[in-house]
């Protein structure tokens, strides 16, 4: 609170309005964009404009870096198993903090269940390839299922060899049913709350477009639409960077009918989900219990694919 009121233009009125607002942190002021800050403590935007560029400054964020210095500050990024050693080779050691990771195919092609095993997976500890953190999931389509978690902590217990309870590990898991595009936008704002109890490693959003795909129909509700998303996907990248959490979005596709060659399906949410998101994964069937996952972008790994299996006890080579 103090560190707050020291920034210039910010008295203990502004100050209190920022704090009730969610701003109790420098950090979270210095990655807020101007509009939002003077609606939110009903200020001048100008002077939100001033309050943002001194906290950038004392938060020492946003101007240029050498690539030595971001370089170091990667080091903090941490990597969560999915406990497939070659879908982790894939993903460059498993899913990345700080970044957002869409996961998209058909129905049945297995997102939920990756969803499910990277929940599980967060709560272990660092040397098995966990957070040693907790789960918040916002699940927009009634996919949550604890039967599966107790069942997948089970199978890892019993894959390294050590005993763990899935009771503990159902404790570690938040689950918030989100029943529209609007409560699913505003359990975001509820997450940073959460996060100030909870060492929240791993947000979930399972479907990421189906509410919006369902609320926002035709071509005349696209700009709104895709605004929308726009802003809910930079409100979770904004929790990524401020916790060092990773966020896994899974997403439903459509058949593209003019796609004359390779294959027709496509991910919802064009443009806006596709630049948005850091990496993206394309997971489709394959014979029996073994799914294909493709790497189809990301800013620093090859393209490539990897064969998992989802089983009773979990993902696994």
């Amino acid at each position: 609170m103090d560190e707050i009121e020291k920034l210039p233009g910010v008295g203990p009125a502004t100050a209190e309005k920022l704090k009730d607002a969610g701003y109790d942190s420098i950090m979270a002021i210095a990655v807020e964009s101007p509009r939002n800050l003077a609606e939110i403590a009903e200020i001048g935007e100008g002077i939100a404009a001033k309050i943002i560029n001194a906290a950038k400054r004392a938060a020492d964020i946003g101007d240029f870096e050498s690539g030595t210095e971001i370089m170091e500050r990667r080091k903090e990024i941490k990597k969560v198993t999915t406990g497939s050693k070659a879908f982790d080779d894939l993903l460059g050691g498993g899913v990345e903090t700080e970044s957002i990771t869409e996961f998209f195919g058909e129905f049945g092609s297995g997102k939920t269940q990756v969803m499910h095993q990277l929940a599980v997976n967060t709560t272990l500890l660092k040397e098995y390839g966990g957070l040693e953190g907790e789960v918040a999931m916002i699940d927009t389509e009634n996919t949550f299922r604890p039967e599966r978690i107790v069942q997948m902590a089970e199978g890892v217990a019993k894959r390294l060899g050590m005993d763990i309870n899935p009771e503990d590990v159902l404790s570690k898991i938040h689950v918030a049913r989100a029943y529209n595009s609007s409560h699913q936008i505003l359990l975001v704002d509820k997450l940073f709350e959460i996060a100030k109890e909870r060492p929240i490693k791993l947000v979930i959003v399972d479907s990421l477009t189906a509410h919006f795909r369902a609320e926002y129909v035709g071509r005349g509700a696209l700009a709104e639409r895709q605004q929308l998303l726009n802003q809910h996907m930079h409100k979770l990248l904004k929790f990524a960077t401020l916790n060092n959490a990773a966020i896994c979005v899974t997403n439903q596709v459509a058949a593209k009918p003019d796609a004359f060659f390779g294959d027709p399906t496509r991910p919802i949410g064009g443009h806006i989900v596709g630049h948005t998101a850091t990496f993206r994964v394309y997971l489709r069937k394959s014979k029996g219990d073994k799914r294909i996952a493709r790497l189809i972008d990301s800013p620093n790994l090859p393209e490539g694919e990897a064969v998992l299996r989802i089983t009773e006890e979990g993902i696994m080579d």
